[in-house]
């Protein structure tokens, strides 16, 4: 296992995280404590979670926080991994109401470090923003938490580059702890996000990357394989309506660069498409959904793959 530096902070996470969304089903414990466990064995220390992962299941809790938590309790591992999850989500049922009162975060935060059975978190992230409200009272709220030990850092999830840069604006000024990291929906395929179902959602755009550049600050895309677009584009499967948002001409044109430089490693799609965002010359850790061990063995072996700084360039310029 390769690991990153996230810049301004003493976390070291492997080079590829885990998501947790799929460790929301409490009757797989046993399969999904082994998919854990072997993204741990072979050095993977970084798993993504969220409080409102698994509230959408009946009863409404947070069973991916739960099932994590009872892991490391388990595996006696906590200190030993990167422990992360996201707050400030929405109520499911009411999309358009955001929740990032100092009151709310609390309860939120409260409830997660009883879930995961750990006393902080290394890296919080909001999983939402709320531009109504001012930065600085957000960072301030977030401060807090930090001066109680509850958190170490603090990081950003769809919120857009122009707050991200206030926050940290807000937070260099008055000498307290800026966002350290940000999660973008983000992979090699450019997607329109007028036809994705949550609008709510942030993509990598031209002035977030600009600022990523700019500033070293780390990048943890989620949906970093497109929901396996490519690898489906491939092997001729029909495009189904949850992936049509990615169905461009323009990465419909990408197929044939990704073929060939995955054929010249002899690698997948899927793999060259992960390494894409690996090589990014600022710290990107990407986000893989992987259900099953071998989908997991899959994405591990998309590290050790080079690309050259012309062979980004050649994938990122296709049209």
């Amino acid at each position: 296992m390769k690991y990153r530096i996230i810049k301004n902070t003493e976390l070291k996470p492997s080079a590829l995280c885990l998501g947790g969304g799929v460790l929301c089903d409490l009757t797989k414990e046993k399969e999904l404590f082994c998919l854990m466990d072997a993204f741990f064995e072979q050095g993977g220390n970084f798993i993504d979670t969220a409080h409102v992962y698994g509230k959408w299941l009946e009863g409404g809790r947070s069973t991916s926080e739960i099932m994590l938590g009872n892991w490391m309790k388990s595996r006696k591992n906590s200190r030993d991994m990167v422990v992360t999850t996201k707050g400030g989500h929405p109520e499911l049922s009411t999309m358009e109401v955001q929740r990032l009162s100092k009151e709310e975060l609390t309860a939120d935060l409260n409830d997660s470090l009883h879930s995961m059975q750990v006393e902080r978190i290394d890296l919080y992230w909001l999983h939402r923003d709320d531009e109504q409200r001012e930065a600085g009272e957000i960072i301030e709220s977030l401060n807090d938490f930090i001066r109680e030990g509850k958190i170490r850092y603090i990081g950003t999830s769809n919120w857009s580059a122009a707050r991200i840069r206030e926050a940290n604006a807000y937070a260099q000024r008055h000498g307290l702890q800026g966002f350290v990291a940000n999660q973008p929906m983000w992979s090699l395929a450019h997607v329109d996000m007028k036809l994705m179902g949550d609008q709510t959602l942030r993509a990598m755009d031209a002035d977030m990357l600009v600022l990523h550049r700019e500033s070293a600050m780390a990048a943890i895309p989620f949906s970093s394989q497109a929901g396996g677009y490519f690898q489906k584009l491939a092997d001729g499967k029909t495009i189904g309506d949850h992936l049509k948002a990615y169905h461009l001409a323009e990465n419909i044109n990408r197929l044939p660069v990704l073929q060939r430089l995955a054929q010249e490693r002899g690698k997948s799609v899927n793999q060259v498409a992960l390494a894409y965002l690996m090589k990014q010359p600022f710290t990107t850790i990407p986000i893989v959904g992987c259900g099953r061990i071998e989908q997991l063995q899959e994405s591990l072996g998309a590290i050790e793959i080079e690309l050259t700084a012309e062979q980004l360039k050649e994938l990122e310029t296709v049209s």
